[in-house]
């Protein structure tokens, strides 16, 4: 009988996230990703030793590549912060359904951690005491994750935005009417325009 074949850790989680990516969070299981690596399902308890061990491997991974580095340009620290959401939205973006994991387990990333680290160094940078910096890092991580929830399950191109727009005048005159400019929004467009607002009231709530 043949020996069972040596994985790492970082082939687990490879298999667990096309799993997930091909039929949702929901599908996540020792069996289903014993199945993706061609193995049975003891075999994988080798290495990991439940689901949310699993998770966290795919959030791991999933932030592993996210570049952490702080950046130099732009001068302003709001557009360093802003590079660094964007970093994190095209990585998560490409795993959407991962989406809800990435609050929960980023505590045990070490990406996770590195790329707070960076943006509490911007806040820290531009002024924010350490109270203002947890209160803003908080704002920022809500606004990140939040976003990329709401484009993956609610884009405004979708079928919701389109039901609103079509929705009597009368009855609900600015869900309607928003609901029909929304449709012409682009998703860069609403994650960039969120952010500025959200980056506008720290920028102020750090002044006053």
């Amino acid at each position: 009988m043949p020996r069972p074949r040596s994985l790492t850790h970082s082939q687990i989680a490879a298999a667990a996230l096309a799993v997930i990516d091909r039929e949702g969070l929901d599908a996540l299981s020792m069996r289903a990703v014993a199945a993706e690596l061609g193995m049975g399902t003891m075999s994988v308890y080798r290495y990991v030793t439940d689901r949310a061990q699993l998770e966290a491997l795919v959030v791991d991974l999933v932030f592993s590549s996210v570049d952490t580095t702080v950046p130099t340009s732009p001068a302003a620290w709001t557009g360093r912060i802003e590079v660094l959401a964007e970093r994190v939205r095209a990585a998560a973006g490409q795993h959407p359904a991962v989406v809800p994991l990435l609050l929960v387990h980023r505590h045990t990333s070490v990406g996770a951690m590195r790329w707070g680290d960076a943006v509490l160094g911007i806040l820290a940078e531009a002024g924010f005491a350490a109270g203002q910096r947890v209160v803003a890092f908080r704002a920022l991580l809500a606004y990140v994750l939040g976003a990329l929830q709401v484009a993956h399950f609610s884009s405004l191109d979708g079928p919701g935005t389109a039901a609103l727009a079509a929705l009597d005048p009368a009855d609900f005159p600015h869900l309607s009417a928003t609901a029909v400019a929304a449709r012409q929004i682009t998703a860069d467009e609403e994650f960039l325009g969120g952010l500025a607002l959200l980056l506008a009231g720290l920028t102020a709530g750090e002044a006053g």
